[in-house]
């Protein structure tokens, strides 16, 4: 059983029988079997040399200190991946599906726990930090059901005696680099995707919020996840660059997932273009959100609402510039201030009413007051908020500026924070072009009634994801990704596993040829055919030797159903290998 400790305010739960430590000190309310400190390498839990502290950044409480691994703990996890990798391989879709979907249940059964843990080290509200362990979880049990559905390909020739195929293959050992703004779910996003593909995974989890990935990893112990398929290395922001590296150049490592800035990015891309590594980035965006005048304005309202203060605007999809028609700007901006005086309230994630808690630390509340300083100076109108709340050095008010221009730091830097611009437009053109103006496209949304308008729109904005009359996009079953500087592949979705997977094409020449009859091959080739593991040894002897049932290759017909088959034979044989072969004899090619 967990040992609870004390929650600020709460009163305190009843004590239970005590468990060996695994965090010095930390908030109350956080289960102790959950909470661990030292990283996870081989399925085993390895401290570090050093420690560095973790914080709440709501009260500036320490959290407990957890093991600062460096590069040398980094190569040890990459080995111990590598070793996994021959195994985890080579094991059946059906165990791999079946891992991942127990995984999924302990994540469930434990959500308000993992929940607490987020908002602990995070900020992030406690509704939503449970709102995004569903949604963790929810990778997951997508994954384990696409890890059974990857399918190559049988392709049609010219050459008459040559077949060929195209498998799907792992790639080996996966580094995985997350962010601290959604900790769990940007971890199982990338994860869920590896495991189910074949892939063993290290994971660097971001200095603020690293308790979530080694909670994640306690239940993937718990869920018989094999030693060295999971493995977590949690590091200080100072190893952090150097821990990077380590991953990137490390020549056992096939694959980097990177989800974090841009400039960032552009780095660890340059430290694996050294040993051409496969690469997937989710970097920076500065999602515009357009309002024409046929939008309901109110439905406007209530997706900006949703789109922008999710997590206090720390999200890579928010919306970062409002871009107002004119006929109906001072409308959506009146009623745009009403609804944030009305339903957001800054707090304690811990607090049942709070729907905005503190930014992750101090530096990311100079940026937004960088930003309302630069707006106000250059002729914005504040309209609410504007300035840090009372609550502490981590809290900003939720802030609405009009009348902001283009050449205002908010209207081309992503602020990341409760900061919403808005921009007065005429025309659609305009509106296109101002939002197409960013380095970066991730996400864009636009409210319009006008259909023929809405598909204009759609096609012409330049990001890889788009919400028309929608403030929240995101979904395990869609592609999450952007275009231009906002990164590199899609994630999620039946297109996130091919990321992790490589092709090989196999030419089969003329002549007699062997295939193994085993239901990858059977799968390859698109038969609905399963050959069960309870077939005996002697069943099979029955088959070959008393049967003698023949086939043809091409259209695997019995001989009664394929009239070419007479002078074309292909039959069953069962080798000294022990494997159940079919023999092909010049195919008739149907």
């Amino acid at each position: 059983m967990a040992t609870w400790l004390r929650l600020p305010g709460r009163a305190p739960r009843p004590r239970r029988p005590a468990q060996p430590r695994r965090c010095a000190g930390g908030p109350a309310g956080l289960c102790a079997a959950l909470l661990r400190t030292d990283g996870f390498v081989g399925g085993r839990w390895l401290p570090a040399a050093a420690a560095f502290p973790v914080h709440d950044p709501a009260s500036g409480a320490e959290l407990g200190l957890v093991a600062d691994c460096g590069v040398r703990e980094a190569r040890a996890a990459v080995r111990a991946a590598h070793e996994a990798f021959r195994g985890w391989r080579g094991a059946a879709a059906k165990e791999r599906s079946s891992l991942l979907r127990k995984w999924y249940d302990l994540m469930m059964q434990n959500k308000d726990d993992l929940a607490k843990i987020i908002t602990a080290e995070s900020g992030k509200p406690l509704k939503e930090a449970q709102g995004e362990i569903v949604y963790s979880a929810l990778f997951l049990e997508w994954f384990s059901e696409e890890a059974r559905r990857i399918y190559g390909d049988v392709i049609y020739t010219p050459a008459k005696e040559k077949r060929a195929l195209v498998l799907k293959q792992p790639l080996g050992v996966a580094a995985v680099i997350t962010p601290w703004n959604f900790p769990s779910a940007m971890i199982t996003r990338k994860v869920g995707a590896a495991l189910a593909a074949g892939c063993t995974v290290v994971v660097k989890p971001a200095e603020h919020t690293p308790f979530s990935a080694l909670a994640l990893a306690e239940l993937a112990n718990q869920a018989g996840i094999p030693p060295g398929v999971y493995n977590v290395i949690p590091c200080s922001r100072k190893k952090a660059k150097e821990v990077g590296e380590a991953l990137c150049t490390d020549p056992l490592v096939s694959k980097i997932s990177f989800t974090g800035s841009t400039a960032t990015g552009k780095v660890l891309l340059h430290h694996a273009a050294g040993s051409v590594k496969r690469v997937s980035m989710e970097l920076g965006g500065h999602a515009p959100f357009i309002v024409f005048d046929s939008a309901n304005v109110d439905q406007a309202v209530a997706g900006a609402m949703a789109s922008k203060f999710r997590n206090s605007g720390q999200t890579c999809v928010c919306s970062n510039r409002f871009l107002v028609q004119r006929g109906i700007h001072d409308s959506f901006v009146k009623k745009f201030a009403e609804a944030m005086k009305t339903n957001l309230r800054v707090g304690n994630g811990f607090e049942e009413r709070t729907t905005q808690g503190p930014l992750i630390d101090e530096k990311a509340v100079e940026k937004v007051e960088k930003h309302v300083s630069d707006a106000v100076s250059k002729g914005a109108t504040i309209v609410t908020g504007g300035k840090r709340h009372q609550l502490g050095k981590n809290f900003f008010e939720p802030t609405l500026l009009s009348n902001v221009t283009r050449d205002m730091l908010c209207s081309h830097e992503e602020t990341f924070g409760p900061l919403a611009p808005v921009i007065k437009f005429d025309t659609e053109e305009e509106a296109v072009a101002i939002a197409n103006a960013a380095d970066v496209g991730l996400a864009g949304y636009f409210y319009s009634q006008d259909p023929a308008q809405i598909w204009r729109v759609a096609e012409q904005l330049e990001v890889g994801m788009v919400g028309v009359n929608e403030g929240l996009i995101s979904s395990v079953e869609c592609p999450f990704g952007g275009v231009k500087q906002s990164g590199l592949g899609r994630e999620g979705s039946k297109y996130g596993i091919d990321e992790y997977l490589e092709l090989k094409y196999v030419c089969f020449g003329g002549g007699t040829i062997y295939l193994p009859l085993d239901l990858e091959v059977l799968s390859m080739l698109g038969l609905g055919l399963c050959l069960k593991a309870s077939i005996t040894f002697i069943f099979l002897l029955f088959l070959t030797f008393f049967y003698q049932y023949t086939f043809c290759y091409s259209c695997f017909l019995p001989d009664l159903a394929c009239n070419k088959l007479k002078s074309k034979l292909g039959w069953f044989s069962f080798m000294k290998s022990g494997k159940l072969l079919l023999k092909i004899s010049r195919p008739c090619f149907i």
